[in-house]
């Protein structure tokens, strides 16, 4: 296992991983981390850095998060969100079958293990809302404004 450790607009990228995927990718803001970036986990940061430079809107790298059989569920339901786009965790647990598992549904969300690459930013509440992130409300809306179609517009203020 690798662990790489890379500055990114919202803070400290710490990803770890293998040739076999990437299992974590956390943000952190201790400055005190020492940034590195092994051969093993160079491609990943260099799509990171695209992503951030607004050239990459889908991640080309192999993921292995560690999690439950639901929970992996969900996550691949959130990686066919497309780039700009947005569903509400109650569209989520239906596309899932099951709509009273919405609660379940934003709990699988907020233990996403791999930042940004499972994009678990882009779900919102049902009215539109920003609701919930592990990484902090503020990084979710950059992260969608990031995203935002017209890449003009603020979506959250």
């Amino acid at each position: 296992m690798y662990e790489a450790v890379v500055d990114t607009p919202l803070g400290i990228a710490c990803i770890r991983g293998s040739e076999k995927g990437i299992t974590e990718i956390r943000v952190s803001d201790d400055p005190s981390l020492k940034r590195t970036i092994p051969d093993e986990l160079r491609t990943v940061c260099t799509q990171l850095q695209e992503y951030f430079e607004g050239s990459r809107k889908i991640f080309e790298v192999p993921l292995q998060p560690g999690g439950t059989p639901f929970q992996k569920k969900v996550w691949e339901a959130l990686l066919e969100i497309p780039y700009g786009k947005r569903i509400s965790y109650m569209d989520l647990a239906k596309k899932l079958g099951d709509p009273k598992a919405i609660r379940a549904v934003a709990g699988a969300n907020a233990k996403n293990p791999v930042w940004i690459l499972i994009p678990c930013h882009r779900v919102v509440g049902t009215d539109g809302s920003l609701t919930g992130y592990a990484g902090g409300l503020h990084r979710k809306k950059w992260l969608l404004n990031h995203e935002s179609p017209s890449g003009q517009t603020i979506l959250f203020s």
